[in-house]
């Protein structure tokens, strides 16, 4: 078999979704299907905006926070928390028993201790002058 290795910033939907089939097979032969499913929490005001949102999924029995953001005007009104709540009762409904969660942000590390989560690793310079910190929580 002869090959070619192609590297792309604009990669094409199709290939993006068959890359994510064969590795989901792979992964479902490996160690059980995710039982992936999206989860999402807004906060929209009384237009119908968003004003803040959580977006992420449950998988293997996990609640990934993979985005969190909050508008500048709600921020210190525990609204991160309150999404956070949220989240992870719909997990718990869907049978997860932990949650994690990550980010730069030194601040946005200390409102997810403050919901019980707790740090286990770091990425030093991720961005340069930052680091990622990953959070974990054991849920109900």
């Amino acid at each position: 078999m002869n090959t070619t290795l192609e590297t792309t910033a604009n990669p094409s939907p199709q290939d993006l979704t068959f890359l994510s089939e064969r590795l989901t097979a792979f992964n479902d032969g490996d160690v059980g299907a995710s039982e992936r499913h999206a989860l999402a929490v807004f906060v929209r005001d009384d237009a119908g905006a968003v004003v803040a949102g959580i977006s992420g999924y449950t998988a293997w029995g996990w609640l990934y926070v993979q985005w969190l953001w909050v508008d500048e005007r709600l921020r210190g009104q525990h609204m991160a928390g309150k999404m956070l709540d949220a989240a992870e009762h719909e997990a718990v409904a869907r049978g997860c028993q932990n949650a994690w969660i990550d980010t730069f942000n030194p601040n946005a590390a200390k409102v997810y201790q403050r919901q019980g989560y707790q740090p286990f690793g770091t990425l030093a310079d991720f961005p340069v002058g930052r680091s990622r910190i990953f959070l974990q929580k054991k849920l109900a």
